[in-house]
């Protein structure tokens, strides 16, 4: 079994991080460091509790003063580049807040970013002063490092994972949109895969905002397409129908039902918590030009209170041609998950192509 993330926080780590900082700053008390961090309670902690307690460790053994530790900080991040860093700009979190470090601060997350991530640590400074910060983020847009330029994107999603959610942004994201803007067809995947997960978090509170951009932003750019469509993504799998349009998934093609036949099984058809089922599907669709098809299938969960709610998963999503049958299976496991219990009971589950439903078949489930 893996280890867990939080555990490359350990002993080890601390005193070879404890090794480099002594070589830069003669004074700083290694073993002090380390016994303040791993304390009775450390085994206790979770991945980022670990890191604020390495941070405010830290903070307790480099100079008080914030510019002299930030000096030797931002030296240090020449040599610690990674994932285990990111308790980097949590110093500047934690410890960097004040209006007089402001500018410091601003640069500590430009240097930093580039060697870990600080689209965590920039939120508090959002939630501060969202004006002021987001001026820095479209100053940041324009960033020669696509690490910077990422920044900007992924700091202001209204709902990071991991990451404080910034409410006001959830409330009306138009002060993200021009970063947004700047970014639509950047050259790098990197930062263009953030820039569409921001549009799918603003797709679930302002599905409106992100349509207008949609409808103006697709077909411009290749790289911009591929953002629109990612960023679309929720609202394609919720099948709305003006989504659904936008991006030529069609119910019928001149007044034609796209699919002219289908079938949907489901083996074995009871079965206990625990173990898999089969589904096979087949499609055949309308004699004509290419169409893109999208099919799913959406499982009616049974839940604690004996109501039904509705989870639907991909099988397949491509543009086929006219007259073609498609035919697929998926074996699909019915094992209890963190984030989903089965409960016992007829469990519906529909074929459903371009969001419409063509067939279903029931399982029990015991």
């Amino acid at each position: 079994m893996a280890e867990p993330l939080k555990a490359m926080y350990n002993e080890g780590f601390l005193r070879g991080f404890g090794e480099k900082v002594e070589a830069m700053y003669s004074v700083f008390d290694i073993n002090g460091f380390v016994a303040l961090a791993i304390d009775e309670t450390w085994e206790k902690l979770e991945l980022k509790q670990r890191m604020r307690r390495i941070t405010e460790s830290l903070g307790s053994y480099l100079p008080s003063q914030y510019e002299a530790a930030m000096e030797i900080m931002m030296e240090l991040a020449t040599d610690c580049v990674g994932f285990p860093y990111l308790f980097f700009p949590d110093f500047v979190e934690v410890y960097g807040q004040g209006e007089e470090h402001w500018q410091l601060s601003m640069q500590a997350f430009e240097l930093f970013t580039t060697k870990s991530s600080a689209e965590f640590a920039v939120r508090p400074f959002l939630l501060r002063e969202p004006e002021r910060m987001m001026r820095q983020m479209e100053i940041w847009s324009t960033h020669p490092n696509e690490h910077v330029r990422r920044l900007a994107s992924e700091g202001s999603r209204p709902r990071l994972p991991w990451g404080q959610a910034l409410p006001m942004f959830k409330h009306d994201p138009t002060p993200v949109l021009p970063v947004l803007e700047q970014l639509k067809a950047d050259p790098s995947l990197y930062v263009r895969k953030s820039v569409a997960n921001n549009l799918n978090d603003i797709a679930k509170d302002h599905p409106e905002v992100v349509l207008d951009i949609a409808r103006r932003w697709k077909g411009v750019d290749a790289n911009t397409d591929w953002i629109v469509r990612h960023g679309c993504r929720s609202l394609i799998r919720k099948t709305d129908p003006e989504v659904m349009a936008l991006f030529g998934y069609a119910e019928q093609v001149d007044d034609i039902p796209l699919i002219t036949s289908a079938s949907f099984t489901v083996e074995p058809s009871i079965l206990s918590i625990g173990e898999s089922c089969e589904l096979k599907y087949a499609l055949g669709i309308r004699e004509g030009n290419p169409v893109r098809i999208r099919v799913e299938y959406g499982i009616d969960f049974v839940k604690a209170s004996g109501r039904t709610s509705r989870k639907s998963f991909l099988l397949s999503d491509k543009t086929v041609l006219g007259g073609a049958s498609l035919s697929a299976g998926r074996t699909h496991r019915w094992a209890e998950l963190t984030t989903r219990r089965h409960y016992p009971g007829e469990h519906r589950i529909a074929l459903l192509v371009n969001g419409r439903e063509f067939a279903s078949a029931v399982l029990k489930l015991e």
